[in-house]
Order: structure tokens, then sequence, then C-alpha cells
């Protein structure tokens, strides 16, 4: 149970990142590409980071990754968080080569490890949202 008068924080979903929140909505990853270097963006923006092009091209990539950095969260920063610790918080290496910060879901934290294969997890939230976790890989 969260606690009482704190609603759940939320992304805004307009801005240069509207499509990819739509497209987690339908259940895909969509992130930009960018056209001059083909590096994927995280977080959407209007350029790329790292040739600073404009040219960028959205795509639908997989969810399927490999846990490359995480920590076990004992005590919440938020307090919506406060009934749901210990959790892990973490970043995911794709497939596809782009990083996202996530939370592992659907396995006791104690089983999660640098590596560990993981798909995503799509959860209706609030106000329309579609938040992305990862589970570990059931294949």
């Amino acid at each position: 149970m969260s606690t009482p008068g704190f609603p759940r924080p939320l992304p805004s979903l307009d801005g240069d990142s509207a499509r990819y929140w739509k497209a987690l909505g339908e259940g895909r990853i969509e992130l930009p590409r960018c056209v001059e270097c083909a590096r994927l963006v995280f977080y959407p923006r209007p350029f790329c980071p790292a040739c600073h092009s404009d040219h960028l091209a959205w795509e639908e990539i997989s969810g399927a990754g490999r846990v490359y950095t995480f920590s076990v969260v004992h005590r919440a920063t938020h307090p919506w968080f406060m009934d749901k610790t210990p959790y892990v918080y973490a970043v995911v290496e794709l497939q596809a080569g782009v990083r996202l910060p996530t939370t592992v879901v659907e396995c006791e934290p104690s089983a999660v490890r640098v590596g560990l294969r993981v798909e995503p997890v799509f959860e209706a939230a609030d106000e329309g949202v579609t938040l992305l976790f990862f589970r570990p890989a059931r294949r």
C-alpha cells in the first residue's frame, strides 16, 4: 500500500519523448536513431548527443538486454515508494546498444546479477501512462 496523499511520480507525455511514451502504451519500445552517425538516442531529444545532428528517425527496437549495473534500494527517496522496498533499480543495456534506467521486477532482489538476461514488462500506471520495467528473460 502506498503512502496516502502522495501520488505516484509519473513522467510528462509531451515534447520530445511523446512518441516514446505512446509506443510504450502500445507494448513497444521506439527510440530515435541519428541518421548521420547511426547512434540510438536515449533519452529522446531533438538532436544526437554524439554528433549534434538533428536528423533523427524513430525505430522500433527489441527489449532484449542484460543488466549493466544495479542497486538494491532499501530506503525510498519518495513517499510513494515507501512500501515498495526493497526493489532493484538498474541500468539495462539493450541488444540494440542503448542503456535505459529501470526497475527489475518479478524476481527477488538477491537474484539480480550484472549480465542477467532481461526482457521488457509494460505496466499501465495512472493517468494513461505506461511504464517500462524489466524482468529476467523467460526463454
